[in-house]
């Protein structure tokens, strides 16, 4: 069973998109390549406009500007060394039940000028976005080459594994 998710829907272009479908897909295969059972676990997702991921974004890393997809983790998973893989949530989080893995922000507006800048259909498109940020949730991150590269191929293969195609 993937983690619990908790949808705000501010932009309502969204209502049109199976986003609940979208991120169980997402990050079920997230916790299954993780070795991780999303039991017990909460992820929050914010499904907004440009204008507000601005100002999230202007918020929390002081670039004004929109992006796609914006993630925050609970806990500090990430791997002491670049490269190396992060801790598991279960090794990290003592007790797991109703366990808030963190919260992601992801805007209609840049998320569906990606994908036709791409001609990619945005439910791929879309889909990339959330293992992304998943991922992010659980400690991976691409601040270094090794660590890019590490989350990229993962990227990838759990696109694979849903059907989608390489988007890099």
């Amino acid at each position: 069973m993937p983690a619990a998710i908790n949808i705000l829907i501010e932009d309502d272009r969204w209502n049109a998109v199976q986003l609940s479908a979208l991120c169980d897909r997402a990050f079920e295969s997230v916790f299954i390549d993780q070795g991780i059972s999303g039991k017990g676990y909460e992820i929050s997702v914010m499904a907004c406009d440009d204008v507000r991921i601005a100002e999230l974004n202007a918020e929390f890393r002081d670039n004004p500007m929109p992006t796609n997809v914006l993630s925050w983790p609970e806990h500090e998973l990430a791997p002491l060394v670049a490269g190396e893989a992060p801790a598991s949530p279960s090794n990290v989080i003592s007790n797991p039940i109703d366990a808030e893995l963190g919260d992601i922000a992801i805007s209609y507006d840049t998320c569906k000028r990606e994908a036709e800048a791409a001609q990619i259909l945005f439910e791929y498109h879309l889909t990339h976005l959330l293992i992304h940020s998943c991922l992010h949730l659980l400690g991976y991150d691409h601040e270094t080459v090794a660590d890019a590269g590490r989350m990229e191929n993962l990227e990838i293969k759990l696109l694979e594994t849903l059907g989608i195609a390489n988007p890099y």
